[in-house]
């Protein structure tokens, strides 16, 4: 494949992430979620696991410490997620969701389907499959690179 190809398919990928992101928080913004899009995925992986350390969410989702405080912070505020300190290094602590947190999750996840479905509408099972496949392929062409 040349290299031009690499550009236009890199384009394509890049191009769909982003107008999918931008569906996403238009979709946030005009619906009152009283989150962001990465809000929410904090929300989604907290309500996915127990107990978890900041360290163990930021690579979970894809966020840098600093970026991931200042998130957290807000959730906080909010009172959807807290601060729990961590019973064997005093000086972490783990989050969790609140009762509010497990409320607003609860609420917005049938809201966050019909912003997938919207994005997946007229594609087969097949096309699922195929686009799965040459995802997993790309990530782990990359992921391959990074431990050598």
């Amino acid at each position: 494949m040349t290299q031009e190809l690499f550009a236009r398919y890199s384009f394509l990928l890049d191009r769909t992430a982003r107008k999918v992101k931008q569906y996403a928080q238009h979709q946030f913004k005009s619906g009152e979620f009283d989150v962001t899009v990465d809000q929410w995925l904090v929300l989604k992986n907290l309500s996915e696991n127990e107990l978890l350390s900041q360290t163990e969410l930021a690579n979970l989702v894809f966020k840098d410490n600093p970026t991931l405080t200042r998130i957290i912070d807000l959730l906080c505020k909010k009172g959807y997620v807290d601060r729990v300190p961590h019973p064997l290094d005093r000086r972490s602590f783990q989050l969790h969701l609140t009762k509010s947190g497990i409320d607003k999750v609860n609420e917005l996840r049938p809201k966050i389907l019909e912003i997938r479905e919207k994005a997946w509408e007229n594609l087969t099972g097949k096309d699922f499959e195929e686009f799965k496949r040459i995802l997993d392929t790309i990530y782990q062409n990359l992921d391959n690179q990074e431990s050598e």
